[in-house]
């Protein structure tokens, strides 16, 4: 495990304050990554921003995050968790304050940036954290407080935001990060012990990995969102970059004696396979949630409030289904549940096609409630399989990919969607260029998530019963 000054028991004050502050470092993460999207709307008319600068909200944050994930971790090893989970709340904290003073789109933008780079360095120090300091013998249930207390922050993020929006402004979703984060640094500076990896220490760094995991994600990423402003010839340089820098990224980790990521662990079909359904997964996750959120506030005259909310069944879904879902792949293998999940996800997002002018929430509960099924049966047993697929040793760089993969493809999917079905400029404030886009994206949606179903179906085959872990909350 690595250097640790002393290990914890869950029952003591020190327990107990270092895991509330490492579960409230990671729910003020997932907090803003679910408030954001219910005040797109506000945020794009009190500073008149176009569609693409609104995409840019999203996408910084999770450029930012997505790219820099596995570094964060990574430093985390080297340098001492502890000290770098603490940078990442300090550096989140002066993120949140620049964000909520932002008076241009390209500000918020770069704050938004800057806020994914504290969320990537704090947030693989709450489960890392957890696992190092403390006993043994009293980890499982540590992880189990911070997953099922994660999941109550972002049950709770479409109240909050949806009621700051509407009753203080768009500023105060940045705003109330600064004292929660203030709290979470008090805590662990009192409480925390210190951990690091030892033999992280002796190795180097991958540096030339994390470089090109920016240049190919932040590439990719501004050629799909600006593709529509774009020159052919700049757009062919930008997607010639976002390639090399990909290809280089694997010829980097083929060689480093350190990689960010152990390329061997994609050797393992079911590993790769996880993955890949991951990313189709969580890009039709990532479009559902930017979009619809969107056009109920813009065609169907909703408050940012009653927007919000429909994220939550998908919320209560996974908190209370995640463990029995996991039960039953412990007991019939992933392959099912893996499939069944995302095609039960593709018709409930089909279900919302008649969210448009005049709709009500009998207007969008079933859908709501068919996805947050699919959603509750997948989950799981994903995060499981993909650390079964690993060996031990791996199992947090396993995690960290998986992680990173999601992110990357709900990053990807919320910049190449709206191009796709028409959407740009100031379309996002018409109701009916609002309605044909969010229509088209709904079932574009629909066939990715069919995608990630089919993948599982056939990658997963024949697969060993993966051994039931904590399932780690979303964003």
């Amino acid at each position: 495990m690595g250097d640790v000054t002393e290990l914890l028991a869950r029952d003591t004050t020190r327990g107990r304050v270092t895991l509330t502050a490492v579960t409230l470092g990671s729910g003020i993460a997932i907090l803003d990554g679910s408030v954001v999207n219910v005040a797109l709307r506000t945020i794009g008319t009190e500073l008149d921003a176009s569609l693409q600068q609104l995409q840019w909200v999203i996408n910084g944050y999770m450029l930012a995050l997505a790219s820099l994930v596995l570094v964060g971790g990574a430093l985390g090893d080297r340098f001492g968790r502890r000290r770098i989970y603490l940078l990442g709340m300090g550096w989140f904290l002066v993120a949140s304050a620049l964000c909520a003073v932002a008076q241009s789109p390209s500000q918020l933008i770069a704050t938004r940036v800057l806020q994914g780079v504290g969320a990537a360095l704090l947030t693989p120090g709450g489960l890392a954290i957890i696992q190092s300091v403390f006993r043994r013998e009293d980890r499982a249930a540590a992880i189990g407080t911070w997953a099922g207390l994660s999941g109550i922050a972002a049950a709770i993020g479409p109240f909050v935001g949806g009621w700051l929006v509407d009753n203080g402004g768009w500023r105060w979703i940045f705003g109330i990060n600064v004292p929660l984060c203030i709290a979470v640094i008090a805590l662990t500076l009192w409480a925390t012990p210190e951990s690091r990896d030892t033999e992280a220490t002796e190795r180097g760094f991958d540096v030339p990995g994390g470089a090109m995991t920016v240049v190919s994600l932040g590439a990719l990423t501004y050629a799909l969102t600006a593709s529509s402003t774009m020159s052919p010839g700049l757009l062919v340089a930008v997607g010639a970059l976002a390639v090399a820098a990909a290809v280089g990224f694997v010829v980097v980790e083929k060689r480093s004696r350190t990689p960010l990521v152990h390329l061997s662990l994609f050797g393992d079909r079911v590993f790769s396979a996880a993955n890949a359904m991951t990313f189709v997964v969580y890009g039709a996750l990532g479009v559902v949630f930017f979009i619809l959120v969107l056009q109920l506030q813009v065609s169907a005259g909703w408050s940012a409030l009653s927007a919000g909310l429909t994220g939550l069944p998908a919320t209560i879904a996974l908190m209370l289904l995640s463990s029995r879902a996991s039960q039953l792949s412990e007991r019939i293998g992933p392959r099912i549940p893996m499939t069944v999940g995302p095609l039960v996800c593709a018709a409930g997002v089909l279900l919302l096609l008649p969210a448009g002018p005049g709709a009500t929430w009998w207007t969008v509960l079933p859908g709501l409630v068919v996805f947050a099924l699919g959603l509750a049966l997948l989950v799981s047993p994903l995060t499981s399989t993909v650390l079964a697929a690993a060996p031990d040793r791996y199992a947090g760089v396993a995690s960290g990919v998986n992680n990173a993969v999601a992110r990357a493809g709900s990053l990807l999917a919320v910049a190449a969607l709206p191009a796709l079905v028409g959407l740009s400029g100031d379309d996002y404030l018409d109701p009916d260029a609002m309605t044909s886009g969010f229509r088209g994206a709904m079932v574009i949606c629909a066939v990715l998530l069919t995608t990630g179903g089919v993948v599982s179906w056939f990658g997963l085959a024949n697969t060993r019963h993966p051994v039931p872990v904590a399932p780690q909350s979303e964003s």
